[in-house]
């Protein structure tokens, strides 16, 4: 059973039953599960949580769903690299990549998911359904179709083509909207008034997100109980499976939509909405729900917040791939292109130990990269056409 005891309020701390609810009925303040530490404490240990399966369910005591019915397609307990050829590019001795690409539909989006379709199927509902920039709509098509539940997934018209198959081959009902994500998202906030539908990063948002903190789970005891990931690492202290921790948390945005990174640059805690014109559209989100609780990580763990061009992101995507072997999308090049930038600037030390997670798989967003890729050699099936173009290719090297 769930150590979870409620739905409390962040700002005015009023608390509600473990239902569909999202936000506060007294402040419209955003809710959030709370815990029992104290049974956890009791119940849990580190051996308990290591004998666990190898997904994210192994912390299913601090999850706010029952992990016998869990609708698990594999999400979580992902790879923690030790990156030291990107870590030498960009001046950083003790560099890891956590690597959420390898998720089942390829993205971070399967840990929300699978914790918010969980909980949807023990409150009774048939539909799930979401607004997305792709990644989500991919994970949840893919949960609805594992858990027997349908789906009901809301895209910008524009968006990537292999993205639109990703939710496609799960046979959604899928639905383009002319706009943009956050035109998505409002649409999606209307109805979930009106359709008795679960519609994971709105009226169930606050199971979605504690599928986020599992990455701080498994980075801390993939470093050997160390901590990194800081909603995940509170609870881990509070349950007393290591110290409190002392991280510092650094944000990433694209250019063309950065009102974060933006209001961050400003010294200011209120961040504008912006119209978003960048090739990252999974973060191409103008108007962020929890913009503001972002800034207030940074700000509470001495943090920063890199913004970078669309050239700079696909240079990031190319140097993660050329010195990792890891192939991200465009989400991926604002993480490494923003980690170079914040290191230049003196933000990130040489000698921190830094984990930059990479949330999706390059294949979603190949139209990015496409056009600046060094092109293959076409050769005739002989040696000497085969020399010939090689020879040409490296006039200076020669043949090795």
């Amino acid at each position: 059973m769930s150590f979870a005891t409620n739905l409390r309020c962040r700002e005015c701390h009023r608390e509600y039953p473990l239902a569909a609810t999202h936000v506060c009925e007294f402040c419209f303040g955003p809710v959030e599960v709370t815990y029992d530490y104290d049974a956890i404490r009791k119940n849990v240990s580190r051996e308990r949580i290591e004998r666990g399966p190898a997904s994210l369910w192994r912390y299913a005591d601090f999850l706010p769903c029952d992990r016998d019915g869990a609708i698990d397609i594999g999400a979580g307990f992902t790879p923690l690299i030790r990156a030291k050829n990107l870590g030498k590019a960009l001046g950083l001795n003790e560099l890891y990549i956590k690597n959420d690409t390898v998720n089942p539909t390829w993205s971070f989006k399967d840990r929300v998911v699978t914790i918010a379709a969980t909980k949807a199927r023990e409150l009774g509902y048939e539909k799930l359904a979401c607004a997305s920039t792709g990644n989500l709509a991919n994970s949840v098509s893919a949960h609805a179709a594992a858990g027997g539940l349908e789906a009901v997934v809301f895209i910008p018209h524009d968006l990537e083509s292999n993205k639109q198959l990703g939710s496609s081959i799960y046979a959604p009902t899928l639905v383009k909207v002319r706009g943009n994500y956050d035109a998505v998202n409002r649409l999606c906030a209307e109805l979930a008034g009106s359709y008795n539908w679960a519609f994971v990063n709105v009226n169930v948002r606050p199971y979605y997100s504690e599928g986020s903190k599992t990455l701080g789970f498994e980075v801390a005891e993939q470093l050997g109980w160390r901590v990194k990931i800081r909603k995940g690492f509170q609870e881990l202290a509070k349950a007393g499976l290591i110290d409190e921790p002392k991280t510092r948390m650094s944000g990433a945005q694209a250019t063309g939509c950065s009102p974060v990174a933006t209001a961050w640059q400003e010294g200011s805690m209120n961040f504008r909405p912006q119209r978003p014109d960048t090739i990252a559209k999974s973060l191409a989100i103008g108007n962020p729900a929890d913009g503001y609780y972002s800034l207030v990580q940074l700000r509470d763990t001495n943090g920063a917040c890199g913004s970078v061009s669309d050239e700079e992101i696909v240079d990031g995507m190319k140097l993660l791939a050329e010195t990792e072997g890891i192939f991200a999308e465009t989400a991926g090049g604002v993480t490494i292109a923003s980690l170079k930038q914040l290191v230049e600037a003196g933000k990130i030390h040489s000698d921190e130990l830094t984990v930059a997670f990479i949330t999706g798989a390059g294949f979603k967003t190949v139209e990015a990269v496409a056009g600046s890729l060094k092109k293959p050699l076409e050769i005739d099936p002989n040696f000497e056409s085969f020399e010939a173009a090689y020879r040409e290719l490296q006039p200076a090297a020669g043949v090795a």
